[in-house]
This record gives C-alpha cells, sequence and structure tokens, in this order.
C-alpha cells in the first residue's frame, strides 16, 4: 500500500469526526501525528545505544505509552486526551 493510499484512508477516518473542522484542522493533526510516531522511532534507538538517555517530553506522550498501546485509551478518551492533553501540553512545552 502506497504512503498516499494510507493518508488518504486516514484522511477519510478523520472526516467522520465531529470534532475537526475541514482539511486543514486534519492536514495539522495528521502532520503531528506522523512526527511523534517517527519521533518516538528515534527516541527507541537513542535510548537503547546512549546510557541515561533523558526523554526531551514527558514519557506518557511518546507514542508506545498512548497510541502503541493495545489496551490503552479509545473512543472519546482518546480524542480528549490527544486534543486536550497532548496537543496542549506539546504546544507549552519549553526547550530545555
Amino acid at each position: 500500500m502506497s504512503i498516499s493510499s494510507v493518508i488518504k484512508s486516514i484522511q477519510d477516518i478523520m472526516r467522520k469526526d465531529a470534532g475537526v473542522d475541514g482539511d486543514a484542522q486534519r492536514l495539522g493533526q495528521l502532520s503531528w501525528m506522523l512526527f511523534l510516531k517517527v519521533f518516538d522511532a528515534q527516541e527507541e534507538e537513542l535510548e537503547m545505544e546512549l546510557d541515561n538517555y533523558r526523554f526531551p517530553i514527558p514519557e506518557k506522550y511518546l507514542w508506545r505509552n498512548w497510541a502503541a498501546d493495545d489496551q490503552g485509551i479509545t473512543g472519546d478518551e482518546l480524542l480528549d486526551f490527544v486534543n486536550d492533553d497532548l496537543f496542549g501540553d506539546l504546544k507549552n512545552l519549553a526547550a530545555p
């Protein structure tokens, strides 16, 4: 499956979300989601390679701790977490 097919499929799912208004907002959220997924993969590598590695963002926001968890949050609870906690806190995160 090509990346464009995957993105189109994700956009189709996101269009069903009543809390998202328009393609511009969906594109911004999708970009953040892809960034967080790739960022987490890089963090896993650094964690294995470096002793005493410290994550630059709170661990609860790492992809593996909320999105990749099969027993994790879903539905409205997930939407509330992403919209209210994740995006809000990352937006206000100060650089070390």
